[in-house]
């Protein structure tokens, strides 16, 4: 049904790079979730009326909201594929995230409205009558909510959209709070005990987890979240395998939505090379870039030592005993001062982001330390800095 879909209503589908196309899958996963949360509510709020149960009547105002939530999701899209003008020169990719919040502001709502209905149904609980057709609905409300699920992470990973993915977070949830809710509809049918309101609490449990959830994940590139380790790889080695380029450190990447991204990096290159020539590979690099990633790249060029076989010792001896310490660690822009009596080694040392003030003072210590043991006339000038890639790769 999916492909189907997509086929049908997405013109030229397969380019999900392109505005126009991003934004013709949004539209497409608008509309169909408007039309089945629109026909869930109705058909769920005659069947909790009938069968008197607030808990089926509470999960029909979560469809509604549902529904709601996919004409915020239809309106941030179309926005979000605007390109840049005047007073937005990195386009309007941002509105994307900004719209996935509101939807978790409404399913938040919800399910503190459900909590609040749950617990007073609890107070003053009242007469449930059992329907099969009432099971029947939701039964069949499941079976829709999990198709949602999986068409709106379908399409939220073809086009790496937050409001999809929230979409199809937030359906997920719904899928177990209607099944929690087919539960106590069949404990009062066979018991004859009235659970619902209990029901109810674990419904909106369910909705206000996956609300946060929700904010939590669109918030994040908004502020400022760290660098996926797939996209730190996948920059850094594409630069590094141009001829010249003897490394790379220090990449920050900033996010303007989901299709537009600006990046920085220091490359380093021989300093015994023309700067004429170097400045010819940057200058190749960030515009193949932009061409072949997408990414906007500024390259910083820092020149590095390579004829010197003693400097090349010492960089050895660094990586040695940083793996010892924590093969996390790294270093860069390593520079050797030769004094009377001493030899200064100064560079950056790379930490991950966990080391607070207190750890990165330590590991100081312990890297001069080992140092000096390596070799007695060794000084170590270090800064110490926090790496902004993550540690473990963003779920999909």
């Amino acid at each position: 049904m999916t492909e189907f879909l997509v086929k049908h209503f997405v013109k030229d589908y397969g380019n999900t790079e392109s505005a126009d196309v991003r934004t013709s899958y949004g539209i497409l996963a608008s509309v169909v979730g408007i039309c089945c949360n629109l026909a869930l509510f109705a058909a769920k709020l005659l069947t909790g009326i009938l069968a008197g149960s607030i808990s089926v009547m509470a999960d029909a105002f979560n469809n509604l909201s549902d529904a709601a939530s996919s004409i915020v999701s239809f309106v941030g899209v179309r926005m979000a594929g605007k390109p840049a003008d005047e007073d937005h020169p990195f386009g309007h990719g941002r509105i994307e995230y900004i719209s996935a919040f509101v939807v978790s502001i409404f399913v938040i709502q919800v399910g503190l409205e459900l909590l609040k209905t749950s617990v007073g149904k609890i107070r003053n609980p009242e007469e449930m009558l059992f329907r099969w057709t009432a099971v029947a609905v939701l039964a069949l409300s499941v079976a829709v909510k999990l198709w949602l699920a999986l068409f709106n992470r379908s399409l939220g990973r073809r086009i790496r959209s937050t409001v999809m993915a929230a979409t199809a977070a937030d359906a997920l949830g719904d899928v177990g709070a209607t099944t929690a809710t087919i539960l106590s509809m069949l404990v009062f049918g066979v018991w004859g005990v009235n659970i619902d309101g209990f029901v109810g609490i674990l419904v909106s449990a369910a909705v206000l987890w996956a609300g946060f959830g929700i904010a939590r994940d669109t918030l994040a590139p908004l502020i400022g979240a760290p660098i996926d380790p797939a996209v730190y790889k996948e920059i850094t080695e594409f630069v590094e395998g141009y001829d010249g380029i003897i490394g790379t450190h220090d990449l920050i990447v900033h996010n303007y939505g989901p299709t537009r991204s600006m990046a920085s990096i220091h490359a380093e290159v021989s300093c015994e090379m023309d700067v004429r020539r170097s400045h010819e590979i940057i200058d190749t690099i960030e515009r193949e870039c932009a061409r072949r990633l997408g990414i906007f790249l500024v390259i910083h060029m820092d020149p590095v030592e390579t004829g010197d076989a003693r400097i090349g010792q010492y960089r050895e001896m660094l990586r040695h005993i940083l793996a010892e310490l924590d093969g996390r660690l790294s270093f860069h822009d390593l520079r050797v001062v030769d004094g009377t009596e001493r030899v200064n080694l100064l560079f950056d040392l790379v930490v991950p982001r966990e080391y607070n003030s207190e750890m990165r003072d330590t590991i100081r210590e312990k890297v001069s330390d080992e140092v000096r043991k390596a070799d007695s006339r060794c000084y170590c000038i270090m800064t110490v800095e926090n790496t902004y890639c993550a540690e473990k790769p963003e779920p999909e």
